[in-house]
C-alpha cells in the first residue's frame, strides 16, 4: 500500500533510536537476510520469541527479485502480526540510483556500495556517490551504511580456505576510516577486519584490537559484513567494543538449503510445498535466535 512520508520518517527516527541504544547498552542488532516470505516468517518468528530488535536486508539480486514495495509490505505486515521491532536494509546496492528508489519506498537503512559493481572503483567516486545518497536520504532520515573499498567473499558456502594475508590488505585502518566517514558524513561505517562474506570450511577470525583503535576514532555507528561462520564469541566481544550492525546471511541460506534436502527426501509423495516448509524456516529461526543471543540484542526490542 505504501506508507506515507511521516509514517517513513517516524520508522526512521525510531531505526536511529535503535541504534544509539546498541552503543549505550552494548549490543549488536543482526541484519538477516531474505530470499523469500520463509525466511521472513523464521526472522520474525525468532524476533517475537526474543523479544528482539532486527533488520530484514536485501542484496541487489533480492531486490530485484521480490520487489522493493512487496518487501516493504511484506515487512510492515510481519511486523504488526507478530509485534516486534523490525526494519529493512538495502544491503550491498552497487547505485544511486537504487538507493534513492529503496529510500522512496521508506527503507531505514540503506547501505551504498559502488565498489559492488565496480572493484576498482576510486576512493573519489565512492565519497562522491556516498555522499549523493547521504544527501538524498536527509528527506526520509534514512541511516546510509558505506565503506571506502571492495569487501571480498560471496554470500555463499565455499570450499576453500580464507587466505587471512591477502585478506588484510583491505583491512580498515583508524586513519583511513575517520576520513572517509569525515568525507561522506555516513551514519554506519562497514568495517573490515577479518569478517568475509560467506560460509568457509575453516572459522572465521576478526582482529578485536583494531576493532577497538576503529571505535575510538569514528562517533559514526559500525556495522560487520560476512558474520556467518563466526565464532559467537566475537560477536559478543565486538557488540561490547561498540559494533551496532551485523550481517547474516550464508549461514541462514545453508540450513534453509541443507534441511529443505532432508524435508524432501524424507517426503517424497508430498506435492504440496506449504506442508513441508515449517521445518525449513524453523531450523532458519534456530539460526536466526543463535545470532541474536550471541549478539546481546535479546530483550531489548522497543515497541
Amino acid at each position: 500500500m505504501g506508507l506515507t512520508i511521516n509514517q517513513i520518517r517516524d520508522n526512521t527516527t525510531r531505526a536511529r533510536h535503535l541504534m544509539q541504544r546498541s552503543r549505550q547498552q552494548h549490543f549488536a542488532v543482526g541484519a538477516f537476510n531474505i530470499d523469500n516470505q520463509e525466511t521472513l516468517i523464521a526472522i520474525a518468528q525468532a524476533a517475537q520469541k526474543l523479544n528482539a530488535p532486527v533488520l530484514v536486508e536485501v542484496s541487489d539480486g533480492e531486490a530485484k527479485a521480490l520487489g522493493l514495495d512487496n518487501i516493504r509490505d511484506m515487512v510492515d505486515n510481519y511486523k504488526a502480526q507478530y509485534g516486534i521491532e523490525m526494519y529493512i536494509n538495502l544491503d550491498h546496492s552497487p547505485t544511486v540510483e537504487d538507493c534513492k528508489r529503496a529510500i522512496d519506498v521508506g527503507f531505514e537503512f540503506i547501505h551504498i556500495d559502488i565498489s559492488q559493481a565496480n572493484h576498482d572503483a576510486t576512493t573519489e567516486d565512492i565519497i562522491e556517490k556516498t555522499r549523493e545518497v547521504v544527501e538524498y536520504a536527509r528527506f526520509t532520515g534514512a541511516l546510509v551504511e558505506s565503506e571506502p573499498h571492495y569487501f571480498g567473499g560471496s554470500s555463499n558456502v565455499h570450499t576453500e580456505d580464507i587466505d587471512y594475508e591477502e585478506i588484510k590488505k583491505t583491512f580498515s585502518t583508524p586513519e583511513g576510516t575517520k576520513s572517509f566517514v569525515d568525507a561522506t558524513g555516513i551514519d554506519t561505517y562497514a568495517a573490515a577486519i577479518g569478517n568475509l562474506h560467506g560460509k568457509y570450511p575453516v572459522p572465521k577470525e576478526l582482529d578485536l584490537e583494531l576493532l577497538q583503535r576503529i571505535r575510538d576514532a569514528i562517533e559514526c555507528q559500525i556495522s560487520l559484513h560476512g558474520g556467518s561462520g563466526t565464532p559467537l564469541h566475537y560477536f559478543e566481544e565486538a557488540a561490547r567494543i561498540g559494533v551496532s550492525k551485523i550481517n547474516i546471511n550464508s549461514d541462514m541460506r545453508y540450513a534453509f538449503r541443507t534441511e529443505l534436502e532432508k524435508v524432501l527426501a524424507a517426503n517424497p509423495d508430498e506435492y504440496a510445498v506449504v506442508k513441508l516448509m515449517p521445518q525449513v524456516y524453523g531450523a532458519v529461526q534456530t539460526v536466526v535466535e543463535e545470532k541474536i543471543n550471541a549478539f546481546g540484542s535479546a530483550g531489548k526490542a522497543v515497541i
